[in-house]
């Protein structure tokens, strides 16, 4: 079982006080805004308690952080502000809005160094002081097996940094534009796309260019890739923002909005190597992420304990 692409663990961030952040609203049209306060915290705390336990009962490992602070209504969605690598590399990133810069959190990079093999941490965060910023792997969908980087162009993803980040950790960029029928970049590639060990689910109409559409679609079936087109419709459900996880067996978690959106034609693709795992997320939703941005991979190998 290939597990380069899709990783047995992922940390979490249990969100106590959790809203749509107004800091993003402007650039992120997936975002809802309304209820009442009390009650959408308390469902998503509930939505998010139920898919950790769904995540582990199916062989994920599942480490857990609680935020309770109140400065950080976006914090459900980790995989913005770090990423893991194989080899023992841990990258952070600089963020857009700054009440997301407040999410980076050393005492979660300081519990992976106690459990991974942890050569370095590669700091980027600085930058924001320029003005740029590269948000994760929502800003970057990676093949760590084909090893490219493929990212939407967008205020979320500076090119610049782009380079920076696949010159060190041996990437190759493939950058595009991508926008809704209305005319609206989409702000994160991960909602776009999400890649699989043996399938990619894209959808390629976004793309603006012709040309650099059928590149991609090429690089994906070279990196043996079934591509799995999906609709505009499809992503604004969610379809896209999938993520390939290795448990008991082989699995995709996207949540139940994102599954129901799929047809059975694509479905059947995704059986073929994976079992489906939806979870039931419509109030974190609201906040303009999805599964995908919820689940930071763990790429790193386990230090192995020795018995006390």
């Amino acid at each position: 079982m290939n597990t380069l692409q899709a990783p047995r663990a992922v940390v979490m961030v249990r969100p106590h006080n959790f809203c749509s952040n107004p800091d993003t609203k402007g650039d992120n049209a997936f975002q809802i805004t309304g209820g009442e306060p009390a009650s959408v915290r308390k469902n998503a705390l509930q939505e998010f308690d139920t898919a950790v336990e769904t995540l582990r009962t199916s062989g994920v490992q599942v480490h857990v952080f609680d935020d309770t602070g109140t400065a950080t209504p976006d914090s459900v969605f980790p995989n913005n502000w770090f990423s893991t690598h194989s080899g023992g590399h841990i990258a952070i990133y600089p963020m857009h809005a700054p009440n997301r810069r407040l999410e980076r959190r050393w005492d979660i990079i300081e519990e992976l160094k106690r459990s991974y093999r942890v050569q370095d941490v590669i700091d980027f965060s600085g930058l924001e002081e320029d003005g740029l910023a590269l948000e994760g792997t929502g800003a970057m969908v990676l093949d760590h097996i084909g090893r490219i980087a493929y990212t939407v162009k967008s205020n979320r993803a500076d090119p610049v940094l782009l380079e920076r980040f696949c010159t060190h950790f041996n990437y190759e960029p493939m950058a595009f534009e991508a926008r809704d029928s209305q005319g609206c970049e989409v702000y994160h590639s991960n909602v776009l796309m999400g890649i699989g060990t043996d399938f990619a689910m894209i959808c390629l109409s976004m793309i603006s260019d012709s040309t650099r559409r059928a590149e991609i679609a090429t690089r994906l079936e070279e990196t043996g890739h079934e591509v799995i087109d999906l609709t505009e419709e499809q992503i604004q459900n969610f379809a896209g923002n999938a993520f390939a996880l290795t448990g008991a067996a082989p699995l995709l978690a996207l949540s139940g909005r994102a599954l129901q959106a799929l047809r059975p034609d694509q479905v059947s693709i995704i059986e073929r190597s994976t079992t489906l795992l939806p979870l039931s997320i419509p109030t974190i939703e609201t906040a303009g992420g999805s599964v995908r941005c919820m689940l930071a991979g763990i790429h790193l190998s386990p230090r192995e304990r020795t018995p006390s």
